[in-house]
């Protein structure tokens, strides 16, 4: 007998229709939202059968909104997001999202949220882009407000000369602002990050808001089979009123921190407050740890690294074209191990300390020019691997990664050739960099 998880969907209604079952439902439109299930957060994550549908990256989000009971949206459209708040403006029109409208421009689009989130809704929005850097100032207050919200970022290039295509630079400005961030490498893990987000955000000792990254068209606009849970569960809502940050009304006034006297008279109790603020808000981020592990089933996935000299560490769309220049590997005869990282913030270091003890070579492919995640790497496992790390290859500008970038670097380490991708300075550790110059490196990214 075939399980759920075997049957692709080929016929019915598509994923953006639904069917009426009686003539009453034909002339509700809300009426198969009305009868949704509400199900604990473990039997819907966990335990539910799940049936596969071969859909784009866009439409799984819609799925994870579908199911996870949000009460408020708003959009503005940017490439390649737009298609996903659209389709998020589907759901409003079949009841699935209570409340929907466009902004004006992103900016407001992130005050509209903050504001419904400070209300006690459950809130989700998306951008991508140039749309994140216009709206960053008003995301990174979320934190340190304690909004709980789940944001997904599509991401592309940001810098001129103006291009929509995937680019995921924008994630190194994310990833310090203390919200918990999360890396998607295809369309399940799309649909599963942005259901399991909602409720990590809302647990009390963690109240933060989450983000979601993908790159952009890689996983919006290309399809792959997502296992989902039947769209007649959905999660509890959001039960604010037992949060752990009382909801905004007439007895809890707007921004009642800036308003209190100690803050405004007193440059110390000023500099007090805020920096002992900051040091809750990451250490609330450290508290989502054990919500990931649970949910997630971890902040990391390793694959065949413990008999592996060779380490490829990577996230979001990387990690597929890692799993390619690995099959490339093992038919030359040389074993390699990948790292998939799901969680950005938190980060996993102990892990990474861990699994990367005895490596001897790590390469870390990426679709952006910094190679954000390299100095991520090196930072948690440095004094705790001896391995040389290449930090590349790297694509951007909305290039893909051609796997035998990816295969060469590791053939060029192993064998003492000179990389003719991945410059000097990005190649930590080995008889290339001078240890002098590694250890500063390090020590200051």
């Amino acid at each position: 007998m075939k399980s759920p998880q075997s049957e692709v969907k080929t016929s019915g209604p598509s994923v953006g229709e639904t069917a009426p079952h009686s003539p009453e439902d034909a002339k509700d439109p809300h009426a198969e939202a009305k009868k949704q299930r509400v199900v604990t957060p473990e039997y819907l994550f966990l335990e539910a059968p799940r049936t596969r549908e071969f859909i784009t990256g866009s439409e799984a989000a819609k799925e994870a909104v579908r199911r996870s009971n949000v009460d408020f949206s708003v959009a503005y459209p940017i490439s390649p997001q737009s298609e996903t708040m659209q389709l998020v403006g589907v759901l409003y029109g079949e009841g699935y999202v209570k409340e929907y409208y466009r902004g004006e421009e992103e900016y407001g689009v992130m005050s509209a949220i903050a504001g419904a989130s400070r209300a006690g809704v459950r809130c989700f929005t998306a951008t991508a882009g140039p749309g994140t850097l216009r709206s960053i100032e008003a995301i990174a207050s979320w934190p340190g407000h304690r909004l709980p919200a789940v944001i997904l970022f599509t991401c592309r290039v940001v810098n001129a000369p103006l291009a929509i295509q995937p680019d995921n630079i924008e994630i190194s400005y994310l990833l310090n602002c203390g919200m918990i961030l999360f890396h998607a490498e295809n369309q399940q893990d799309m649909f599963d990050f942005l259901m399991k987000s909602f409720i990590i955000s809302e647990m009390n000792d963690v109240t933060l808001p989450v983000g979601v990254a993908c790159d952009g068209f890689f996983v919006t606009h290309a399809r792959g089979n997502v296992a989902m849970p039947d769209r007649s569960l959905k999660l509890p809502p959001r039960d604010a009123w037992g949060g752990a940050v009382p909801v905004l009304d007439a007895e809890n006034p707007p921004a009642r921190l800036s308003r209190d006297a100690p803050v405004q008279k007193s440059n110390f109790m000023a500099y007090n407050i805020h920096a002992v603020w900051q040091q809750e808000v990451w250490a609330a981020v450290e508290r989502s740890r054990k919500y990931i592990h649970r949910y997630l089933d971890g902040l990391c996935v390793a694959e065949n690294t413990e008999a592996a000299d060779v380490i490829l560490i990577a996230s979001g769309s990387a990690v597929a074209q890692s799993r390619e220049a690995i099959r490339l590997c093992h038919e030359k005869g040389i074993k390699v191990g990948l790292i998939k990282i799901r969680s950005l913030r938190p980060f996993p270091i102990n892990e990474l300390r861990q699994l990367c003890a005895n490596a001897k070579l790590i390469v870390i492919p990426e679709f952006n020019y910094l190679g954000w995640l390299a100095k991520e790497v090196a930072a948690a496992i440095y004094g705790h691997s001896k391995a040389k790390i290449i930090a590349g290859p790297h694509v951007y500008g909305g290039q893909s990664m051609p796997v035998e970038l990816i295969v060469d670097e590791v053939e060029s380490a192993l064998t003492g050739k000179r990389s003719t991708n991945v410059p000097l300075s990005q190649i930590m550790g080995g008889d290339e960099t001078d240890p002098a110059a590694l250890d500063h490196f390090l020590r200051n990214i």
